[in-house]
């Protein structure tokens, strides 16, 4: 099967079945609105992409009495008195990142380019980015 691409929101509408067919199926899916092309992606495969991404990898340091997580060039961070504490809390930092730059930041020049960062956390659970900031595989990290 080929790419799906409609040039009209209402062609997009009509076909719209076939569009999310073609993205769950991994083909390049795209609609246009006036001047805008968006593409319509499997959250899946969109959240496996961006977690192999090595634009972001997460760096922990054991410091007297705990340990700290954070991530070059990202204004979050975390600690917490054991390693899993600490990572907890950097999930959750995370979250409140991403909510602020959607809210607020997401046009500010220091974080405009954080966009892949806010996507990646708003389509993983809590295991996920866990398994993400750790470096092991999700199913381990819910364990």
């Amino acid at each position: 099967m080929a790419a799906a691409h409609f040039d009209s929101y209402t062609a997009g509408r009509t076909h719209f079945a076939e569009l999310l067919d073609a993205a769950r199926e991994g083909r390049p899916a795209t609609v246009r609105r006036d001047t805008a092309r968006v593409a319509v992606v499997d959250v899946e495969r969109l959240r496996a992409a961006l977690a192999a991404s090595p634009q972001w990898r997460a760096q922990v340091v054991a410091e007297a009495g705990g340990f700290s997580v954070f991530v070059p060039g990202v204004p979050v961070a975390a600690d917490g008195p054991t390693f899993d504490e600490a990572i907890t809390d950097m999930v959750d930092a995370l979250r409140e990142y991403a909510d602020d730059w959607q809210d607020r930041l997401r046009e500010a020049p220091n974080h405009r380019d954080n966009w892949a960062l806010v996507q990646l956390v708003s389509l993983s659970d809590d295991a996920q980015l866990r398994a993400w900031l750790t470096g092991t595989p999700a199913q381990d990290a819910a364990a």
